[in-house]
């Protein structure tokens, strides 16, 4: 018997200490790379940005995958590659932790738009201020104290 899934995830992470690294120039091969690396886990992606502290990703999760280990590989490998092609010169790592949002399918569009607009967006919100917001708005109990 045939199975049918949707999982979707609006994942998001950011720079060790939220440095400002992630300068525009890397940027696409950045996410050309972590788009490997959704494809070699059979997942589709939808859409990748990011600012200079951190990125979003709007994407397919194949269930043979979980996503503990997918965002592991992200950022590990990630890391490895940025380091090992001198991408971003003062980006030491990623930090622990990360967001991972469910969707529906009637949010996709939307949320893809978001992340599309990030620049834009974030003239007004740092990103621990869209962080808590996106806590909130899913419904996660959180400490500050732990926060990313």
């Amino acid at each position: 018997m045939a199975g049918y899934r949707q999982i979707l995830y609006h994942l998001t992470f950011h720079t060790k200490n939220s440095e400002k690294v992630l300068l525009n120039s890397g940027n696409n091969e950045l996410f050309k790379y972590i788009w490997g690396i959704l494809k070699n886990n059979n997942c589709k992606l939808f859409r990748i940005n990011g600012i200079e502290d951190h990125i979003h990703i709007v994407c397919e999760l194949h269930p043979s995958i979980a996503l503990a280990n997918l965002i592991k590989d992200i950022k590990v490998s990630g890391s490895k590659w940025i380091k090992g092609n001198h991408i971003y010169p003062k980006f030491t790592n990623w930090a622990e932790g990360y967001g991972a949002f469910t969707l529906s399918i009637r949010e996709k569009d939307r949320i893809v738009k978001y992340v599309m607009n990030q620049q834009e967006h974030h003239k007004t919100e740092s990103f621990r201020e869209e962080f808590i917001r996106l806590l909130k708005e899913n419904g996660i109990e959180f400490n500050e104290k732990y926060l990313l």
